[in-house]
Formats: C-alpha cells, structure tokens, sequence
C-alpha cells in the first residue's frame, strides 16, 4: 500500500495532538539515528482468564455446532469482543465468547492483570447475551463509547446475529446504556442491518475525523481481505454496502516455512493512539480449516501493526509478529492468536494487549480445532512501538517544520547511560536563542514522561504558532516520542486507545496518577 502524506509531507507539520512517534519519517527531516521496532513481553502470569463457566467449558450443541459436540471445549474467545477502561466505575471491562459459539460474557479488572467474572444478574452467571441464532454462533465487536451525548448510546455493539434477517445479511449494529447487561428490556436501541458481509467483523472510532469505521471482512484476491465502510451515525443502515476494498495481506507478509500455504488479513482492528491510528493486524498463516479439523489443533494466526496518520493507508514497516503463537504442542497460546476491539490499554508507563490463543486441547484431553481458548496480555513500554537510537556514537534528529501551540516540551526517553538534549531552529536552521543545546539542561533518565528545560526557561509558549524545527542530541540512548504539553503536567492532549487508570476519559487532558 502507497502512503501519499509519507510520499509528500507537508511543508509545515501541526503538532498539536498527541505524544509524536517515530514510526516512520513523516516527521523525520534528517538524522543519523537508527530506528528499532520493538515487541511487546508477555505476561509471566499467562493466560489471565481461562474457561471456568459450564457455558465456557462445553460446546453449544446445535445447528453446526451439533457436529462439533463435545470437540470444541475450554472457550474463553475475545474475537472480536472488546477491552475498555471505564473511568466512572474504575474498572477494566472485557468483552468475551463464552463456550464455542457461545454468548457473549463480561469479566472485569482492577489492574488490568486479574479478572474476575460477575454476576451479570440475568440468571446465567457472567452472560450479557445468549449464544447466537444461527450456525455463526454471534461474532461480537463492542465499544465503549465515553463521548456518547445519549447515555443510552455509551455501548456500541456490532454483532453477528441473524434478528430474523437473510442468511446473506447477518451483521447488525445496535447500541445499549451500560456495560453490566447489554440487554437489559427496553434499553437496547433496534438493531440495523449493517449489509452484507463475511462473519468476524468489527469496528473503530476514528477520533481523529470523528467517524466510525467499520472494518468488513470479505474475499479478495489473497483470500481473506478487509473492506473499508465509514459513516459519521454508528446506526447507519446497510452501511456495509458502501464499502471499498482497503487492505488484504501482501508479498511482505511471509508465509509460515513449516505450513507453507499463502497468507491473508483475517481481521483489522484499530484504535487512536496518542497522534496516530494503532492497527492489530490478524495475518492468517493456515493451514484450512479442514485439515486442522482433522487434526484436531488450531490454525495459525498472530498479530502483526500497521500504523496510520489519515486512517485509511496504512505503514507497516516491521512485519514481524508483534504477538506470536509459539506453534509448541501443549502451550496455552499455541496458535489462532487474536487481537481484540480497544487493541490496547493505557496503564501506567505501559501498553497493555489483551489478546486470545488457543491451545487445541480440552479440559479431558481430546483435541478440537477451537478447543482451549484463553486470554492473555502484552506488555510493551508506552509509545514504545520504535525508538531512534544512538549507540557507540551521539547522533541528532532533526524534524520538519513543526508547529505547536503548547507551553512545555516533554520527551519519551531511555537515557540512563547517555544524554539528550534539544535545540529549537527558525525555519532558515539558525538556533532560536535561548533554546540551543548548548544551553538544554542534559537529560540522562529512563521515564516515558520527562521535561525538557533550558537553563533559566522551561516554556516555549513564545513560539506558539511559529514553524520550527526540533534538533535532538542523543548519545547512548533512545528517544521514543516528543511533545509539546500545554502546561507542566505533561498532558499530551493525544488519544489513549482504550482508555486506563487516572484518566477521566480516553484523551489525555489531565496528568495520570501513575506515570
């Protein structure tokens, strides 16, 4: 895919929203550092939430699932589901399949590690929906919207249900006031019809054009492929329809060497990151379904990231797996890995990625090609997707022309053994005094959230408006991301993915209590 704004950047670049990152050269005018794509550790503590319910342990028994009885069993499946940090309740909220083909069930969190399953109050333990009407069993994708104006709209919720609609036509939205019981009587919109589409589909807010995006799945020329819908109205009736083929796999994403078969885009998911769009790509690696059936494992997907600045082309310049199943019989996470609605989590100084894998083996041993799904997390340190690095030698970085309207610059930074500082340029290169490097107050820490200061000046509000340049020094260390924070809290004034603790909401305006 061909990304125009990385073709031909504008000539002055507004900074205003957000941590910037440097995963690619969209900001970058020269530099002699080298970018590093970094990858996310799992949790130690993996998996974080396994089937414990009666609804999670067996399979439902009709329909096409009736051939499958008693094969497919352990299911906790997020696919799509979602995970969300609620700042009226302070609680995590994920969204799961309980059971193959099974309803859609709630778990909660504290901390965003430990989750427990409540009672949803509707007699069936921790579920908010009963299974499926029909042989798809219902693909749930769900967002918690905290910029709903309707607080009977809080809860958008696309969903793979028939509602009495064509086989053909399966795919509805709808929308609910709260996160405990989705289907409580009378506060659950009528549900659309979203048009015609493949099963597993799901959906984003693009904070940054205020629309939602919905990503379809269809066949393509490389077998499973992604559709592009938007509309400015979540509601918004056979809003399939309207879809232009977006994104399948391509010649960069390599097949598995041990499987061999052609890749593909089984699912896109995306959410607001800081200043980008984060994109959790599903690359299917095969083999069929047929010959993993017979075989009783599970296929082989995992996780790879795009990243966006206009929310339709898409940059992926580091095709590895970003979450990867470890293909090792026995392992909880073996393979089918799956990224979630939400992608990621905001907690502390880290990135947390709930995502589900499945093992293959049921409780009793015997095997199923959707048997022993969990979730686990990925951890990665924030803004920590790339970093510029400086190793043996010091290095500079020098941006486009960059405009601002913040008071205080702000570094992501690990520079514990080294230094950075940084000098300010007028758009003909010449130091804006005082703010040259020579008098930059030398950084040598590794926080993702540090001040940069000039000797006898920490504000740049002087040169709000006024295209500059940003030349930083580095020596034996990595630069994450920079900013330009209203005041001295260091708010990014970016967008938080799916939200996270000491937040009011899922943009940062205010200092997190944990940074």
């Amino acid at each position: 895919m061909k990304v125009p704004y990385l073709e031909a950047p504008p000539k002055v670049i507004p900074i205003h929203v957000g941590r910037q990152l440097f995963i690619d050269d969209f900001l970058v005018e020269q530099t002699d550092l080298l970018r590093t794509f970094h990858l996310p550790k799992k949790y130690s503590g993996n998996p974080v939430l396994s089937a414990t319910t009666e609804s999670e342990l067996m399979a439902l028994k009709s329909d096409q699932a009736q051939r499958e009885a008693g094969r497919q069993q352990a299911v906790c499946y997020l696919g799509h589901g979602g995970a969300f940090y609620d700042p009226q309740e302070k609680l995590f909220s994920m969204f799961y399949t309980a059971g193959w083909r099974g309803g859609l069930a709630k778990a909660h969190s504290r901390d965003g590690v430990y989750w427990y399953k409540p009672d949803s109050g509707l007699g069936a333990g921790n579920l908010v929906l009963p299974p499926g009407m029909d042989k798809a069993g219902g693909d749930n994708s769900v967002w918690l919207d905290l910029g709903a104006s309707n607080p009977d709209e809080r809860i958008k919720f696309l969903t793979e249900r028939t509602y009495g609609l064509p086989r053909t036509e399966r795919s509805a939205v709808t929308t609910s006031h709260t996160l405990h019981t989705i289907n409580t009587a009378g506060r659950m919109s009528p549900a659309v019809p979203a048009g015609k589409a493949g099963d597993y589909c799901s959906f984003f807010y693009n904070s940054f054009r205020n629309v939602w995006v919905y990503s379809i799945k269809r066949d393509g020329p490389r077998g499973r492929t992604r559709y592009y819908a938007e509309s400015a109205e979540f509601l918004a009736p056979q809003v399939f329809d309207r879809s232009v083929f977006w994104v399948g796999a391509d010649r960069l994403d390599k097949p598995d060497p041990r499987i061999g078969d052609a890749t593909q885009l089984y699912s896109l998911s995306a959410v607001a990151y800081e200043s980008i769009l984060l994109g959790a790509f599903q690359i299917h690696l095969g083999p069929k379904n047929e010959i993993c059936d017979l075989g009783g494992f599970p296929k082989f997907t995992e996780i790879k990231l795009g990243f966006s600045r206009d929310g339709f082309h898409w940059h992926r310049p580091d095709r590895r797996a970003f979450i990867e199943a470890t293909r090792r019989d026995g392992d909880w996470d073996r393979g089918y890995v799956h990224t979630t609605t939400g992608v990621c989590l905001v907690v502390g100084e880290k990135l947390y990625f709930p995502y589900t894998a499945y093992s293959g083996i049921g409780p009793d041993g015997r095997r199923g090609m959707y048997s022993g799904g969990s979730i686990g997390l990925a951890m990665l340190r924030r803004d920590g997707f790339a970093s510029m690095d400086a190793h043996d030698r010091a290095g500079t970085l020098t941006t486009r022309p960059v405009i601002f309207d913040g008071d205080q610059v702000f570094v992501n930074a690990a520079t514990a053994g080294g230094s950075l500082r940084l000098e300010i340029l007028d758009e003909n290169g010449t130091v804006i005094a005082p703010f040259s490097a020579e008098n930059c107050s030398p950084i040598s820490a590794d926080k993702t959230l540090i001040p940069v200061t000039w000797r006898s000046r920490d504000s740049v509000a002087a040169l709000r408006g006024k295209p500059v340049r940003f030349r930083f020094h580095l020596t034996r260390g990595s630069l994450y991301a920079f900013w330009v924070s209203p005041d001295a809290s260091g708010a990014s004034r970016g967008y938080l993915a799916a939200g996270g603790p000491g937040y009011d909401g899922v943009v940062d305006t205010i200092r997190a209590a944990v940074r």
